[in-house]
Formats: structure tokens, sequence, C-alpha cells
């Protein structure tokens, strides 16, 4: 492990500074990936043009003659919270349209992903005459060839990577198909079913429909937005910053969706000050547990409620699937770990682990923990009711997860069933007695894509803000600022001196530490030997308003140390 400053450019640190920033928070958005104050200017009026995605403008006049014409549109979306949200979205959205429109989800455990030939099986009892898709489709040729076959017209929004050869759809709108000029390739799917809304509100317009004072408002969607960019883990570029920004605006005014705000109450995080991490650890979870577990209807419904009371119902639900997630997956992280024999000398490129009695909706989960444990890509199987294997991949920075599958299975014929996917992150299907020449290739293709510096984990840290003159006010704004992936939270290298410890509950290491003069009370939490006289620790700094008593946090990201100022 390699801990590395931050460049800061201090020429824009100081335009930041004279233009009102902060000094700290100057610094540390003079280390991230910007050029100007602009780039923090998140005025909507700065979005990208959604004609500027491909065929969107003529999917919407289509769509436009279907809602007048008051055809059935059915909406099927995936089974994570990006899935949910972006469900969520269309139907909402086009109800405000006066659309006849309803929601099927698949369940992962019948179906599997996307628009597969047995979800539209499935989606004929439903007798719709459109079916739009809400991230995925982008690879179901069987499955939009199956609808329109049978006389469903079919439009594919989607973010997703494409293959070579892309579903008959009547339109796809997806900022990473081929010839596709929208400049935002990281919308995640609520992003873009929202720019499809926007693009229609158009049309409704121009065909006399609306005028701007009467048109629909698709403002109060952007809490959902947010809350499917921040889960989906997409780059928070430019775009996606604004989208987030008004989205949590939306949440912080507390006027936002019944089902974030039952979530959100449920999860004791308070709505005025909610933050991107709040999104990412307490709300988003709850949402995958439904599509991990169950059935995400759960969360497409708790996203659909007309009152606070209907969604807090759902809410609960999805809060005890969430906690039985977390036992599984605690029990299933145990078994990997035991499987895992790293020898320090002659390090693999890859983990790629099977076992027969996991849970194939917890396996992401898994493969992303193991993965931040030992930086290399990392695939977990598990077994589906047809007796094939579901893997779950996560990679690290120099290596294209879906990119890689591709060329294993251009020169590997017949060994991934199907695959798709993202440069993090991708799913596959493979033949159980296939696990054994899987893992042998993808180590070789990882080994030759890769080098020994790629496998070594390097954290940036930002310079320390720890001072005599930070207090609480500047930490909140530094702490609910847009953080994401791609724009990450900052994080902190110090050397701390160890005043006083004691054991607290036989659980934890009570200690008080000194900083440059400071001192700072600590819970070194499941952790009961005696602390060195110092600690360097990597950290982040938050506030934490629970119960109206203002403090400020540092929890150290290896330890899972919290220390909190004393003021």
């Amino acid at each position: 492990m390699q801990v590395k400053k931050r460049t800061i450019n201090h020429d824009l640190k100081n335009k930041l500074v004279n233009s009102g920033v902060d000094k700290r928070l100057a610094s540390i958005l003079g280390a991230r990936d910007i050029q100007s104050f602009d780039d923090i200017s998140y005025d909507l009026k700065n979005l990208q043009s959604p004609h500027s995605l491909l065929d969107i403008d003529k999917a919407a006049n289509f769509l436009f003659e279907c809602i007048i014409a008051q055809k059935k549109i059915l909406i099927i979306g995936d089974y994570d919270a990006d899935g949910a949200t972006a469900s969520a979205c269309a139907v909402l959205g086009l109800r405000k349209f006066s659309a006849n429109v309803d929601f099927l989800v698949p369940n992962r455990f019948k179906f599997g992903y996307g628009l597969t030939p047995e979800i539209v099986e499935h989606a004929l009892l439903k007798k719709p005459d459109v079916i739009i898709t809400v991230d995925n489709g982008i690879a179901s040729i069987e499955g939009v060839k199956l609808a329109r076959e049978n006389n469903i017209d079919v439009i594919v929004t989607d973010h997703h990577l494409p293959a070579d050869d892309l579903p008959n759809a009547n339109f796809i709108i997806n900022p990473n198909q081929p010839n596709c000029s929208f400049l935002s390739k990281n919308l995640c799917g609520v992003g873009v079913i929202f720019y499809f809304l926007l693009s229609l509100r158009v049309i409704f317009r121009e065909k006399g429909k609306y005028t701007k004072k009467t048109e629909p408002k698709l403002h109060d969607l952007l809490d959902l937005v947010c809350l499917g960019t921040i889960a989906d883990l997409v780059i928070l570029d430019y775009n996606n910053r604004i989208l987030v920004e008004h989205g949590l605006k939306v949440i912080r005014n507390k006027n936002c969706n019944f089902g974030i705000q039952a979530i959100a109450k449920l999860s004791k995080k308070s709505l005025p000050s909610l933050k991107t991490s709040d999104l990412s650890f307490a709300i988003a979870p709850k949402l995958n547990a439904a599509g991990r577990l169950d059935d995400i209807s759960i969360g497409i419904k708790c996203l659909l409620s007309s009152s606070y009371e209907e969604a807090e119902s759902y809410a609960k639900e999805l809060i005890s699937l969430n906690n039985k997630r977390r036992e599984i997956e605690s029990k299933m992280h145990t078994e990997a770990m035991k499987d895992i024999n790293l020898d320090h000398l002659s390090l693999p490129f890859s983990i790629c682990l099977y076992n027969k009695n996991w849970h194939q909706g917890v396996i992401g989960i898994l493969a992303s923990r193991i993965k931040e444990k030992y930086p290399r890509p990392t695939v977990i199987f598990a077994l589906d009711d047809s007796g094939l294997l579901k893997g779950s991949g996560r990679s690290i920075s120099g290596l294209h997860l879906r990119d890689t599958l591709d060329l294993i299975s251009k020169k590997n014929s017949n060994l991934i069933k199907s695959f798709g996917g993202h440069a993090m992150a991708a799913g596959l299907t493979i033949e159980e007695t296939s696990f054994d020449l899987f893992v042998t290739i993808f180590e070789k293709t990882c080994s030759e894509l890769l080098t020994e510096d790629d496998l070594n984990t390097v954290i940036n840290v930002d310079e320390s803000i720890l001072d005599n003159s930070v207090n609480f006010d500047i930490v909140k704004k530094i702490d609910m600022s847009i953080w994401g992936q791609g724009f990450i939270q900052p994080q902190y290298l110090d050397k701390f001196e160890v005043i006083e410890q004691s054991v607290l509950m036989d659980k934890h290491q009570k200690c008080k530490l000194n900083l440059n003069g400071y001192l700072y009370e600590g819970i070194f939490f499941n952790h009961t030997e005696s602390l060195p006289d110092r600690i360097e620790a990597v950290y982040r700094v938050e506030t934490n308003e629970f119960r109206e008593n203002k403090k400020i946090q540092i929890i150290n990201l290896k330890s899972g140390m919290c220390l909190n100022f004393v003021l």
C-alpha cells in the first residue's frame, strides 16, 4: 500500500479562493479534475442538451403519439438501485403526461438480467403496446426480437456498453452507443430516462399540448436521478454533478420522494443534512437488498408510494431484507476468506471463487469486499436454478472488466455463455464444469493486461485541514459537497500522539489523542490491544448532527477508529 499526496493546482486554488471558496475546500478542489470555478457552478442551464442523444427526439415523437392514443406502455427495469430509481422515474414522469403506464421488473432468480425472452413472455400477460427498458436492453437481442414478433414496439433506454450487435428495437437511447454525440458518457440508467422525459416534454410543448407555464414539472424527479447516479457508482463528471447537486436540493428541502423520506428516517438520517455518502451507505443498500434477496418491485413500490405511510410500510420491508442480506454476506465473506490463500511471494493477478451454497444475489457485494482487501480483479460465482454459474466481477484501475470478458469470449468460444457491464463491474454466465478453465484463462489474461504496479493500492490523500481555525461550519461545507466516483471525498493523513487509552466494555479501545497541540477523543472499535505511542491514520473528517448534538468526527479508514473533536 502506498500513500500519495494529491498535487494541488495552486493557480486554480487561488482563483477559487478569490471567487469566495473557503481555502480548505479550494485546496481539495484544486487537487481534483476541474479547470475553473465554472466546474463547480452547478446551474441546471449548464446541463447538456438532450437533443444530442442519438435518436432521442425521434423516440420522443413516437412516444408522444403512443401517449395521445393511450397505448399501454410497460416499463421494464433492472433489479438494482439504478434500475429501481429509473423505473420509478419513468412511471412517475410518464404519469405527468397522462400516459397509460405500468412497470415490470425481472426477478433475477427467475428471469435473469435484462429484457430476456423469459421476461417478455411474462410481459405478454400484461398485453402492452410498447415496452420501454430502463437501465437495460442494449444486449437484449433475443428479448427485443420476441417482443417485436408479438407486435410490441420497443424503446431501449440504457447506459451499459454495447456489444458489436445491437438489438432491433424501434429506438435505442444510450449515450454509449455508436455515433451518439452526447458528451457525458457517464449517465446512469435513471439519468438516461430522465433525459428522455425532458425530450418528451419538448415534443408535447411543440405539439401545442402545453406551454412553459402549464407543462409538467420534472424537477421533482431529480431526487431519484441523484440517488440512482450515486448508487450506480458512475463517474461524477460535470453533468452528473449538476444532476446530483439539484437532486440533493430536492431531498434537503424535505419535499422529496416519499420512499426516500421513509428510508432516510428509518435509517436515522436527517433530510436537511443528507450527504452523498448517506445515499451510498444508508439509502441505496436498502433498495439493492430487495433485488438481491427478493424482488426489487418492493423498492420500486416504495418509490412510487403516494403517501409517507405507504412508503414507510415498504421501507420497513426493505430494511428487514437488508439486515438479512448483511447476515448472508457476513457468512459468505467468512467462507471466502478461508478459500483465499494468497502467497505473498507469488501473488495472483486475479481472484475467482465459487461455492455452490453462496447466494446469487450477494456475490456482487462479496466481490467488491474482496477486491477492496486484495486489489485485483475479482469474480465471485454462484449456482443458479438452471445449473449455470452466475458470476459478478469487480475490477481495479488498469483493467476494463467488460472488455476483458469480451476478449476472453472471442478467444475461447463457448466458454462464456453471456456477459455485460462496465469497466469496473461486470457479470457473466458460464457452465459449472467450465469454472476451473475460466479461472485459468482469466488469470492468464489479467497477468497479460496488468503489471505488478497495478496491483499496489495507492491511497491519495489531501492536505490536512486540522488546525486551530477549523470549525463545524467549515467541515460541514466540505462534507455536504458533491463527492462520489471519480470525484472522491477528501481523505487525509496525520500522525496522532496517544495521550491516554483504556478498554471500554471489553470490546473497544478508548483513547485521547494529540495533534499539533489539539486534543481529540477517540474510540478504536472492536480493538482491545494497546495502541502504540503514535498512530498514523488515513482518515475522513465528517459532521455528525445526531439528535441535534453537533460533532466533527474523524473516521480512520483503515481501522474504523472514530475520533470526536473535544469542543
